[in-house]
């Protein structure tokens, strides 16, 4: 899973989404974190976005790999908290409010780091973007979930 996250933020760090803000990306590689916390455990969850965060720090520098490592904590973090007060979450809203939080934090330490307010324009488009990507990313999620169940079914016999 974390090969798969690698691979994943590698490939959608390739291919800039809105050339008026080239932070915003499509977040695959927070679906293999998710399947990690689902099928594996909360600590692997949290290691994925830890070597996702020294991989960005490696390949773009200590500013990318700082807001890489305070999204994936911050989403990883509220995704364990909405399944812990609502196990029957929905994958979109696990989706959207990761990807969601993930846009915030990196927003808000970017906010503080550069001096602010002229970062504001840009806040509604990483509201906008984490709803859609988080409702795409979750659909994908659905998609692979069973398939996932099976591969651990099989993995148990």
């Amino acid at each position: 899973m974390a090969a798969l996250a690698l691979v994943l933020s590698f490939i959608e760090n390739r291919f800039v989404l809105i050339p008026a803000c080239p932070g915003v990306k499509l977040g695959l590689s927070n679906v293999a974190v998710m399947l990690a916390l689902f099928f594996v455990s909360k600590k692997t969850a949290y290691g994925i976005a830890l070597l996702k965060a020294l991989f960005s720090f490696a390949t773009r520098g200590v500013m990318a790999g700082v807001l890489s490592l305070s999204g994936g904590v911050a989403s990883v973090t509220l995704i364990i908290l909405i399944i812990l007060i609502d196990k029957n979450a929905s994958y979109s809203v696990l989706g959207i409010s990761g990807a969601l939080c993930h846009n915030l934090m990196q927003f808000t330490l970017i906010y503080f780091a550069y001096g602010g307010v002229s970062f504001l324009p840009y806040l509604p488009l990483l509201i906008i973007s984490g709803i859609v990507f988080g409702i795409l990313n979750s659909a994908l999620l659905k998609a692979i979930f069973p398939h996932f169940k099976k591969i651990i079914k099989n993995e148990l016999l």
